[in-house]
């Protein structure tokens, strides 16, 4: 049945009701429709009544209001949440809202200058709206010398114009520079500051810093955002790798750790590669012991990102990965799949150009994904750009959004594929909307305590469809990239009505910041080797003189030990190198993970021909004969004699 809406101009009453209480007049009333609550299991027809932007009546008695939608035969449901919406500008906006999305925020990028940030689209955005602190550009402010000013240091300028500066010296400070234990500490300061003037968490893009982000600075950036109670949301060091040892569940891992040993809230982004079943067990797991940890996932078989990104760069995306680009990287712009040469090309002159990337395992995955408990919708949707990279406006039609079409379309798609598989729709819902608002309303946030929910008391940010003909429209060919869903003709964001007979409406902007309140303090404690040592190891009056005179701030060294003769076995013979000055909180370039080689003279991991030619050396010293089949001289005489 289509919606009909009906406008009244209603005067207050006198007539009462058979109990006898003055009958009430609400701003908006929607009658009839079959409301859902995923967080109690409500589902009954019903009638809703929204005051002052909450939902104040739900009931089975008639009610009046000053505008009514009629929904008979339609879902009223919480209004979907998404974490990882990159368009957030006006097209993209006005998009997700025929998606039924009434809070769009970004957890993965985030935003530098906080308080600006939230200022400037205060009052002018048409959803809910909130974001994390960025490492990212924490990183760039530190490793590529860049102010980044302004209240627009986030998505959707980050591909075009923000990556593009930093590599303008042909070297992305911001991914492959690791920190020494100084810079750490102004990186954190930063994190600090964003936190401080109420930033969600801090958002991580360590999957693009593999190189640059050691270990415990990632440990850092989730402490900082611990000990606001806050989440770390992050895109992992190995996404989407399946190639041991550095496959997506070892990233995983490591932030997985880091969240339960701090007890700190943890998203993790587009949980949909290789892996994603163990991660799911080991979150399901934590949860059930009272971690507050979750991922999102997004309906399609294609991801998306830029072409200077190192996952989808040759040395990954073939060697590793098995990939051709003639079959898996399609171009929105030139609406075609791009050769090896067209794609290193790009890399070198367009490295923020949009791709569109296809996992082909994912085909059998994705009706799994709709099945599991706690694992949440985020559509991933990307900047608004036309086949010319030229930003959208409101206005503009959705045939001219370029790019992918989980931008216009993953919240529908949810929908449809529910429907067509038997998920219980309560549980999708939960999926939609619910498990992103009851896990962040955990860490204490209280805007999403009241929202993804269908009750009363709660904000009326409510998704009207129909749950049989509900469906997206995008898809990957060239025009239809951000044709909108359909089938949700009605959405309500803070108890305004934005979307009206599927129609967005210009000029209303009920949406409201999600945030933290600003606190007049920060909570960052520098890190270094004095305080680590008084927070995890013993005072016992100074003892330990090697640890104290050859440690200093940001630095290790071993000493030499006094050489004596030497015995008479060949290993004792061999020349030990004093290590190199290492930081102790951000290690020196080491080899790369896949070529170390157990040094059986030192007993480190070295790479094969430094091992080899200390295996030689060992053996000549000592005078003893090879062994009949030593594999390292072996191979070191064949790379030789090539």
């Amino acid at each position: 049945m289509k919606l009909t809406t009906l406008i009244f101009s209603v005067a207050l009453s006198t007539t009462a009701l058979t109990s006898g209480v003055l009958a009430q007049t609400y701003d908006v009333v929607i009658l009839n429709g079959r409301v859902m609550d995923p967080e109690t299991g409500f589902d009954q027809v019903a009638n809703v009544g929204v005051s002052n932007g909450w939902i104040t009546s739900i009931t089975s008695n008639d009610i009046t209001g000053d505008e009514t939608i009629d929904a008979t035969g339609h879902v009223v449901a919480p209004g979907f949440i998404d974490l990882e919406t990159h368009g957030i500008d006006p097209w993209g906006i006005k998009v997700n809202l025929r998606d039924g999305v009434t809070t769009q925020m970004d957890f993965e990028l985030g935003a530098l200058n906080i308080d600006e940030w939230y200022t400037k689209r205060t009052g002018t955005t048409q959803a809910n709206f909130g974001t994390v602190v960025g490492q990212e550009y924490a990183r760039m402010r530190i490793h590529d010398s860049m102010a980044l000013e302004g209240p627009d240091v986030s998505m959707p300028l980050t591909l075009s114009v923000h990556r593009a500066e930093a590599a303008e010296d042909g070297v992305d400070g911001w991914s492959v520079t690791k920190s020494s234990l100084d810079q750490m500490n102004q990186i954190t300061q930063i994190l600090d500051e964003g936190l401080q003037q109420g930033a969600l968490g801090v958002g991580s893009t360590i999957g693009y810093a593999r190189e640059g982000i050691t270990t415990y600075e990632m440990l850092e950036a989730q402490k900082i955002a611990a000990k606001y109670g806050r989440l770390t949301s992050s895109h992992h060091r190995f996404h989407p790798s399946a190639s041991t040892p550095t496959e997506t569940q070892t990233g995983v891992n490591e932030l997985l750790v880091n969240a339960m040993v701090l007890d700190a809230p943890l998203h993790i982004h587009h949980d949909n590669d290789y892996g994603w079943w163990e991660n799911q067990e080991k979150m399901q797991l934590a949860r059930e012991k009272g971690y507050n940890v979750w991922a999102s996932y997004y309906p399609w078989t294609a991801g998306s990102g830029n072409y200077g990104a190192s996952i989808v760069a040759p040395d990954n995306w073939v060697n590793n990965m098995g990939y051709k680009y003639e079959e898996t990287i399609f171009d929105p712009q030139l609406d075609r799949y791009v050769t090896q040469d067209e794609f290193e090309e790009f890399a070198v002159n367009e490295p923020g150009r949009t791709l569109i990337a296809f996992s082909p395992p994912r085909e059998q995955w994705l009706l799994d994904w709709i099945k599991i408990p706690g694992f949440a919708i985020s559509g991933d949707g990307m900047p608004s750009l036309n086949a010319k990279g030229e930003a959208l406006t409101w206005d503009s039609p959705y045939e001219d959004y370029a790019g992918h079409p989980r931008s216009a379309g993953t919240h529908a798609t949810v929908l449809r594929l529910g429907r067509e598989n038997d998920i219980p729709l309560i549980f999708t819902l939960a999926q939609l909307s619910y498990y992103h608002a009851k896990n962040l309303g955990d860490t204490g946030l209280q805007a999403m305590k009241v929202r993804g929910r269908m009750q009363e008391g709660m904000v009326a940010d409510i998704a009207i469809f129909d749950p049989e003909t509900v469906t997206e429209h995008a898809t990957y060919s060239n025009g239809s990239n951000g044709l909108p869903s359909t089938g949700i003709p009605y959405v309500l964001v803070n108890g305004a009505v934005v979307v009206k007979d599927s129609k967005v409406q210009k000029d209303v902007y009920p949406g409201q910041a999600i945030r933290f309140p600003v606190e007049d303090t920060g909570r960052f404690e520098p890190a270094s080797r004095e305080q680590w040592l008084n927070t995890f190891a013993i005072d016992n009056g100074g003892a330990r003189p090697t640890l104290v005179d050859d440690i200093t701030d940001d630095e290790a060294s071993l000493n030499v030990p006094e050489v004596q003769e030497p015995k008479d076995f060949r290993l004792a013979r061999a020349d030990i190198a004093v290590a190199s000055p290492q930081d102790w909180f951000a290690q020196a370039n080491a080899f790369d993970d896949s070529a170390l080689f157990l040094c059986r003279v030192h007993g480190v991991l070295e790479d094969r021909k430094t091992a080899q030619q200390d295996w030689a050396q060992a053996l000549l010293t000592g005078g003893v004969q090879q062994a009949a089949n030593d594999p390292l001289l072996n191979a070191l005489s064949q790379s030789n004699s090539n």
